[in-house]
C-alpha cells in the first residue's frame, strides 16, 4: 500500500518536469493559453494525489501517540 502512496506523489512531479512538452499555446480554455491551465490543473490535481497518499500512509501506518514529557519521567522514576 505504501507504494501506491508513492505513486501517487510521482504523478505529478512526471506530469509537470517536462516543461517542453506543454510549453505551448493551443489549445486554448477561456482563453487561457495551455502552458497556463495545465499547470492550473495540476494544482488542484496535486493537491489530490498528495491527500490520497496521505491517506493511504496514515491507513497503513496507525497513529501511535507521541510520548509527553511527563510519560517520560514517569518512566525514568521507575
Amino acid at each position: 500500500m505504501l507504494w501506491f502512496a508513492g505513486i501517487l506523489l510521482l504523478i505529478p512531479m512526471l506530469a509537470l518536469t517536462p516543461v517542453g512538452w506543454y510549453a505551448k499555446k493551443d489549445p486554448e480554455l477561456w482563453g487561457f493559453p495551455f502552458f497556463v491551465w495545465y499547470q492550473l490543473m495540476w494544482v488542484f490535481l496535486c493537491s489530490a494525489c498528495t491527500m490520497a497518499a496521505y491517506s493511504l500512509v496514515k491507513k497503513a501506518r496507525p497513529h501511535v501517540p507521541m510520548r509527553t514529557s511527563a510519560s517520560l519521567d514517569a518512566e525514568d522514576d521507575r
